[in-house]
């Protein structure tokens, strides 16, 4: 998979492909990232809760947090848009993003603990600032994931296969993080004499102090190789059609360009569905509940079940690879939102019949760490839950790459090359939406369970817990995955139709290339017929 390379362009006559190190490791900003997605966005609530004494306050919190987080995205996409330095447009951005959250993740693990309690105000000061500072940085590293693409590769057989490489990276960041922290919380829970868990480790100081600097280093880590992965890319040659002569877009003309870019309108409901899906179907209060409350086991069942879900999603990610390829990005994210919908229907059902009571053959069950023999439900629920799981695995980050063809496509309607605004914009809607997760979760227990904090696994079961955990760990994302599904009848940049944009794109940008200017070369060529041929020729394979 080399690059070809041509004249000033960098990629005359029509393809921008990148090498396989650069597809493989770039994504790992992804991973870099999820790390923290795992470390704050799905324990802060319950570090806030259990550790800091804040109760509801934290949940609440991380909602308004989120929807700063969604507000500060489309002004920093436009900072992005702006920024031309010696290491070019996306770099400074990751290292900046890597930097303030390493800092603000120690202090909000670290030091706001060591606020003695006859201070609490301060620790509700302290939690605010230091997590607002955490949202900047985040979103300085997560922008850049949408918006980087762009110069990575434009080749609709290429592009496709950042998915496969973002889940890896996701899986060394986000994975590692979910099998590596309910395995260290086991160390710091503490018991009874008889044996009962007094103190879960999710309530214990002690145990952020150790998670926090462990993925610290493995976002750190995967920042550098994405870092590698888009260096030779970084460069003016590969920035839209216009490359680094390209007009600036005014911050009052974006309102405009979303108004007009009908498939990122498409995009925004259908990527804020596939995130609010994830987000509350693996929130860490959800699945304890389920696991630890409802089924009664949490050491001997969220570890299997999370393996099992992530070994499901292998053939999910090769499968949803292979279909972009052939029929576009829009066919494979449709065809497996589907499957994931059709297996939670079963997971819905086989949630409602299980029973809480000890032996019952309507729970979970596995022949290890205290559990018992495999039965029947369980049969069922790993093949409904596995596959469902893994199909949705394996779409929750497709949009993404599809970001990149909307604003390949926003440069082929206007001229304008703005994938830092695009993609922020994309984001600012997804995390609107996917800020309702945690807030949800505890006004779900609330009201269908009457708690007043978030439970852990030493919380008693109780009907209203079992309603709770169905809504969240089943209905709603049945109702956000039907939501992607209506968004995506209306969605047009089918695979063949970005073969078109890409033809026209590449030759209008070498054409500017040689002198021609950035008018004329959107008026004389609008259409794919109207291309040279070697233009022509990758559209017709």
């Amino acid at each position: 998979m080399s690059e070809t390379k041509a004249g000033s362009s960098g990629h005359r006559s029509g393809v921008n492909r990148a090498k396989m190190y650069q597809l493989a490791l770039f994504p790992m900003n992804n991973g870099a990232t999820n790390v923290y997605f795992v470390l704050i966005l799905s324990y802060v609530a319950q570090f806030g809760s259990s550790v800091l004494q804040l109760g509801l306050f934290a949940s609440v919190m991380v909602t308004v947090m989120r929807v700063a987080d969604a507000i500060t995205d489309p002004i920093i996409g436009a900072m992005m848009d702006r920024t031309n330095t010696r290491i070019g447009k996306f770099r400074p951005f990751m290292i900046i993003g890597s930097a303030i959250m390493a800092v603000s993740v120690i202090a909000l693990y670290v030091l706001l603990p060591s606020i003695p309690e006859t201070m609490m105000p301060l620790r509700y000061i302290g939690f605010v600032v230091v997590y607002f500072i955490w949202v900047i940085g985040y979103t300085f590293q997560t922008s850049v994931t949408r918006a980087g693409q762009t110069v990575l590769t434009n080749d609709p057989n290429q592009r496709p296969m950042f998915t496969i490489f973002n889940t890896i990276g996701s899986m060394l960041g986000m994975g590692v993080m979910q099998l590596l922290i309910p395995t260290l919380k086991n160390m710091y829970n503490i018991y009874d004499e008889a044996g009962n868990l007094v103190t879960s480790g999710y309530a214990r100081p002690e145990l952020y102090r150790v998670i926090a600097p462990v993925g610290i280093v493995v976002s750190v880590f995967l920042t550098i190789l994405a870092i590698i992965g888009i260096a030779e890319k970084d460069r003016p040659e590969y920035y839209g059609i216009g490359g680094g002569t390209q007009e600036k877009v005014k911050i009052s003309e974006y309102v405009e360009i979303i108004k007009s870019n009908k498939p990122m309108q498409r995009l925004m409901v259908a990527g804020a569905g596939c995130k609010l899906a994830f987000a509350i179907a693996t929130n860490t209060t959800v699945l304890l509940a389920l696991y630890g409350i409802v089924m009664g086991n949490y050491d001997s069942l969220y570890l299997p079940m999370m393996i099992l879900g992530y070994v499901f999603a292998v053939p999910f990610f090769l499968l949803s690879v292979r279909t972009s390829q052939k029929k576009g990005q829009k066919a494979s994210l449709t065809r497996y939102v589907s499957v994931a919908f059709v297996c939670y229907i079963g997971v819905l059902v086989l949630l409602i019949l299980t029973d809480h009571t000890p032996g019952s053959s309507l729970t979970l069950s596995f022949p290890f760490n205290n559990g018992g023999a495999i039965n029947l439900y369980t049969i069922l629920f790993i093949l409904c839950f596995g596959i469902g799981y893994g199909a949705y695995y394996a779409t929750a980050d497709m949009p993404i790459p599809m970001v990149a063809d909307c604003s390949d496509y926003e440069t082929y309607r206007s001229g304008k090359y703005i994938p830092g605004i695009m993609g922020t914009l994309f984001s600012l809607v997804d995390k609107l939406v996917s800020s309702l997760a945690q807030t949800l979760v505890a006004l779900i227990f609330m009201a269908c369970a009457g708690l007043s904090e978030l439970p852990t696994d030493a919380t008693p079961y109780s009907d209203g817990i079992k309603v709770a955990v169905i809504i969240m760990f089943c209905v709603i994302p049945l109702l956000a995955w039907a939501a992607t599904l209506w968004a995506m009848k209306g969605y047009d940049l089918t695979g063949d139709r970005m073969k078109e944009i890409q033809a026209v794109n590449n030759c209008r940008r070498d054409a500017i290339a040689d002198g021609m200017s950035l008018d004329e070369a959107m008026k004389k060529w609008t259409d794919v017929d109207q291309l040279p041929a070697e233009y022509r020729e990758p559209v017709k394979k």
